[in-house]
């Protein structure tokens, strides 16, 4: 059977109900974010069923599949729109996320055409270094938001632990609610959203720490997966398997650890390092790095141990593992964040969905 990815359903709609409500019972709103698994219409409709109050996606193409699909949430865009794109954006979006005034323009005369108002809410770099005004500019920014014709300031928010591994604090998100209310003296009006993060905040979540203020959190990896890769953890209240990755076993063999011979460097350019321990019982899968980012799989089956893979083979130890395996069956692995995504965008890996009904 070719590689397939395993969905089930009914732990996806369980996860998010789950987190909706610890976040609802903060006052804090969840957007499912849909790009870990490139919006597939089945895991949306769980997030939906599962009680998200809107939706959100850095892919214009995904949100795009989205309306296709009639799906009439509302939809935030998560990544700062290209100038090139605005009209999309302004079409096909409720709100975006913003830092750049010259991109801002472009949405308002983007939705002045099209006889539209478009929410945006202006980024926050509160030291992670990815997108965002630093803090002592926002005032002024905010006052040229307030400006343009087309574009309405519907709130701040902040990112966390994606590029510079900052962490949400007390003290952080803390500080973005401080920012927010100067912005609303300094403005005149009220900013309905405040958005605090994603995953990573939930750790704050669990222990009632979340600075009251922050109204909107944006989960993707938590409701998916179960886990907190920001502060290397699982989630103890949330299933971790809703996705599983099964490959088949195309050849079974003991083979020395180290290979022989003079060694040069791989297909990928790398210099290979072996350590010798001595005869192995070795599984050759049918997955490769051109099916899956091979980084992100981690075996079912905790006494076997991926040994590496070339573009097509997928090369696992199983020395320690029931010895009933045979070629023909197959090995099945969780996935880490960045597994999910890869392998939800592979045309090599089939999808089956559990449950749902």
């Amino acid at each position: 059977m070719s590689p397939h990815l395993e969905i089930d359903l009914d732990k996806i709609t369980y996860n998010t109900a789950q987190v909706v409500e610890r976040c609802h019972r903060q006052s804090i709103e969840v957007l499912g974010v849909t790009k870990g698994f490139g919006a597939i219409p089945p895991i949306v409709s769980a997030f939906i069923a599962g009680g998200v109050d809107g939706l959100a996606d850095a892919r214009m193409e995904n949100i795009l599949d989205l309306r296709k699909n009639g799906f009439n949430l509302p939809i935030t865009l998560l990544r700062i729109p290209r100038l090139s794109n605005v009209g999309n954006v302004v079409r096909y979006t409720d709100t975006s996320v913003n830092s750049e005034i010259a991109v801002m323009q472009a949405l308002g005369e983007a939705a002045l055409s099209l006889d539209k108002i478009h929410n945006v809410v202006l980024m926050v770099d509160l030291g992670d270094l990815r997108e965002g005004v630093l803090t002592q500019h926002v005032l002024e920014t905010a006052k040229q938001v307030a400006t343009i014709n087309g574009v309405k300031l519907v709130g701040l928010g902040t990112n966390m632990g994606c590029f510079g591994g900052v962490l949400p604090a007390t003290e952080n998100l803390g500080l973005l609610v401080t920012i927010t209310r100067a912005v609303e003296k300094y403005l005149g009006f009220k900013l309905d959203i405040v958005s605090g993060g994603g995953t990573s905040s939930l750790f704050l979540l669990e222990k009632e720490e979340i600075p009251a203020g922050i109204t909107q959190l944006r989960i993707g990896e938590g409701i998916l997966l179960g886990t907190d890769t920001s502060h290397n953890r699982i989630i103890p209240w949330l299933y971790q398997d809703a996705f599983m990755l099964h490959a088949e076993i195309i050849e079974l063999k003991t083979k020395p650890s180290v290979p022989f011979g003079n060694i040069g460097r791989d297909a990928f350019g790398n210099l290979p390092q072996f350590e010798d321990t001595g005869t192995r019982k070795r599984a050759i899968l049918a997955l490769g790095r051109q099916d899956v980012y091979i980084e992100g799989l981690v075996p079912l089956d905790g006494k076997m141990s991926i040994l590496g893979a070339s573009s097509d083979h997928l090369i696992v130890d199983i020395t320690e593992a029931d010895d009933k395996i045979r070629v023909g069956d197959n090995i099945a692995f969780k996935l880490t964040y960045s597994g999910l995504l890869s392998a939800s965008g592979s045309k090599y890996i089939k999808k089956v969905f559990r449950g749902g009904g």
